[in-house]
């Protein structure tokens, strides 16, 4: 078999396969995935049918491999005749287009006949996405579905359907394709085998008198006596240690110190200070008081243990005997033994009444044979999801390698990129290359490497919100700050309020890096001139307080005293005055003297050197940034394996931010009624600067030459 000849095309710096017929995608698995763009993507916050994608990605892991890529190519290939069809990008499908040699043709023209005639158009030899929306329906309300669950509500017989209920509650429920909670064969498996376990264990308890003293009540007095039993121990413990040494008695009983220290708290029965202390009074070898001298926190617990336990076994008592506590701890003995060896699970919950019914009534083979009744339509079923797949493997799969294996739509321009999620209008500009993020830190902490300035915004629109990654490549970042509002446009068209949240400031463009020493040098002359604006200010202000506090009365345009002229001071500041006016004349006399000694001509190309001095540094730089500019790390933070350096050089990157520009022949009026006067003055102190160098040059005989 002819190797198969490729075609690349060069964009982004480096070499792309260009994808056009069939036989191309047919053949792609024999490429090698190094020249692949991606090898994986997301299967959710991009612009494709995440049905197809959740359809493509075989382990359901959220994410699309080159693997999952190839194979549905081999799926849907065997299944056409033509596969140039998977080019057209369509969602309809000619019956004769199935390939019926091939048993999964067969099987799936079958599906699509099937489909046709549900619908009642028997003879139609064409089958689209919309008959798909309406089968997916006629499925849904089917009695059963092929997906081996079934729900409560699939079942007429009201009492079965209680028991399914019943295991839903015990042993919980899958959702079936309709979307309704049922129970698999493995949930009513499991929840058998427990109601059986948990019955044998039952009944073996039942058949020994020792483990359920009082019958069905030993589950009550076996609860009320494990709620006390460290607590009475406790103190019989305490007692014996009294009889033992009587100097152990009292501060066994606690000490007055202590209960100095919880006179001084607000006390309750349920405070923790005061379940601490014992449970009555301690005295050597004194039985437990059951009614007067409890322990408030006890109290309530130990009436319940009388009631329900020592009343029914040992009899009525006002006190508890060391002996008798031994007799009651034998007798609930054995059945704290089998309580151990209570089988797993959360059966218990339904009572062992309700347990022996379901088992006894035979429900488990019922079940079965309605599981049974469901799986016996999978394959019908899935036949009809497979006559999906293909139609929206026909419709999807060549935009998707379009955006995959190469990124054709995006550096090619005839489309937008799958993940490029709609439009920010922000500052006079409209910038395309917009992705959508999860986490704003986590997503900036890797596509800080970009190179790009990347603007992150939250966007509103109504209850809906979601985070936005924008890249700003055209114009400068002068304006841009966190907390501007912007207008975000989806792919639909649908307009979202957005807010900047965060910016990663990264050259924008040449244009940008020219100005910037200006920009720099003028933004820190104003800085400087505010911070001395505000210190005079907050000086006078001080000194008018100051003034205000001494006098105690108001000040009336208050003026600081003049301080007595001081002519050694004012000699020294005009000294240093004149020194630095002479520096500068004489920097400004050289300048202008070299550039007055040059030929007519060599002026501007002085002039424009000197520009170059002051901006070419940051130009050079700005160029070399730009033209490291990297789409990779941006969609690498979003889920995406880029398997390539996809570069945004300048010219590109131009055309993904448009600027504001007027249209084409429109009529501007340049006279602005509000503009701001321009003063003069000026113009006049240029032009005596002018006078004053030239005459100084003509001085020292510049001009003599």
């Amino acid at each position: 078999m002819a190797q198969h000849t490729w075609n690349f095309f060069r964009a982004g710096g480096f070499d792309q396969v260009q994808l056009d017929t069939g036989e191309d995608l047919a053949c792609l698995k024999d490429l090698n995935q190094k020249l692949w763009v991606a090898l994986s993507c997301p299967t959710r916050g991009i612009e494709f049918d995440p049905k197809t994608l959740d359809m493509i990605d075989a382990d359901s892991d959220g994410r699309v491999r080159a693997g999952e890529v190839l194979a549905a190519i081999e799926w849907a290939t065997t299944r056409l005749k033509d596969v140039d069809l998977l080019v057209k990008g369509n969602g309809s499908l000619s019956l004769s287009d199935i390939d019926r040699e091939s048993e999964e043709g067969k099987a799936l023209l079958s599906s699509a006949r099937h489909i046709l005639k549900s619908l009642g158009k028997p003879d139609a030899e064409e089958i689209s996405m919309s008959d798909m929306d309406d089968i997916e329906k006629i499925v849904a309300s089917w009695e059963f579905n092929g997906d081996g669950v079934v729900a409560p509500l699939q079942v007429n017989d009201e009492s079965l359907r209680a028991v399914l209920e019943d295991i839903i509650k015990c042993s919980g429920s899958l959702a079936d394709r309709s979307g309704e909670q049922g129970i698999s064969r493995e949930i009513s498996d499991r929840f058998f085998a427990e109601a059986q376990n948990y019955s044998d264990w039952y009944a073996k308890g039942e058949s020994d008198p020792m483990v359920l003293p009082l019958g069905e009540k030993t589950d009550e007095a076996a609860d009320a006596y494990a709620a006390i039993k460290d607590k009475v121990g406790d103190y019989f413990t305490r007692c014996q240690l009294a009889a033992f040494d009587a100097r152990a008695a009292l501060p066994l009983s606690r000490s007055v110190e202590d209960y100095q220290h919880l006179a001084a708290q607000s006390l309750s029965a349920s405070s923790e200070e005061v379940a601490s202390l014992p449970l009555a009074f301690i005295v050597a070898d004194q039985p437990l008081p059951l009614t007067k001298g409890i322990n408030p926190a006890w109290q309530q617990r130990l009436d319940a243990l009388n009631a329900k336990a020592i009343s029914p076994i040992l009899g009525k008592k006002e006190n508890l005997t060391a002996e008798e506590w031994r007799a009651l701890c034998g007798k609930l003995a054995p059945y704290e033994a089998w309580q151990k060896e209570k089988p797993a699970g959360n059966v218990s919950g339904l009572g062992i009444a309700r347990m022996r019914e379901i088992l006894n009534a035979g429900r488990k083979a019922e079940i079965e044979t309605l599981i049974d009744k469901d799986k016996a339509v999978e394959a019908e079923v899935n036949s009809i999801h497979s006559v999906e797949r293909l139609l929206r493997y026909k419709r999807d799969l060549f935009l998707l390698l379009n955006n995959f294996v190469s990124f054709r739509n995006f550096y090619t321009g005839r489309d937008k990129g799958i993940f490029q999620v709609g439009t920010l209008y922000l500052d006079g500009r409209s910038c395309d290359l917009t992705v959508r993020v999860e986490e704003v830190a986590k997503h900036a902490a890797f596509a800080a490497m970009s190179g790009i300035c990347l603007v992150y915004c939250e966007c509103v629109r109504g209850t809906e919100k979601m985070n936005i990654a924008t890249a700003f490549t055209a114009g400068d970042s002068d304006y841009l700050m966190v907390g501007r509002n912007g207008v975000f446009y989806d792919r639909k068209g649908c307009d979202w309020d957005a807010v900047v949240v965060r910016i990663i400031d990264n050259p924008i463009s040449i244009r940008q890096a020219f100005w910037s020493p200006y920009k720099k040098l003028s933004r820190a002359i104003s800085d400087g001139l505010q911070k001395f604006a505000a210190t005079r200010a907050s000086s006078a202000e001080s000194q008018m307080i100051k003034t205000v506090v001494e006098n105690g009365k108001e000040v009336v345009n208050p003026q600081p005293p003049k301080p007595p002229f001081d002519v050694g001071k004012f000699a020294g500041i005009f000294a240093a005055i004149g020194l630095a006016i002479g520096a500068i004349g004489g920097i400004l006399a050289s300048v202008i003297g070299g550039v007055l000694s040059l030929k007519f001509w060599q002026i501007p190309i002085a002039l424009l050197g000197l520009l170059l001095l002051i901006s070419g540094p940051a130009m050079i730089l700005a160029w070399f940034k730009l033209k490291r500019r990297n789409l990779a790390p941006i969609l690498d933070a979003n889920g995406w394996a880029v398997n390539a350096r996809a570069r945004i050089n300048i010219p590109f990157g131009t055309s993904l931010t448009g600027m504001a520009v007027l249209p084409e022949g429109a009529h501007r009026a340049l006279t602005d009624p509000y503009a701001e006067k321009r003063p003069v003055w000026p113009y006049y102190v240029l032009v005596l600067a002018a006078l004053i160098a030239f005459f100084g040059l003509r001085y020292a005989g510049v001009f003599g030459k």
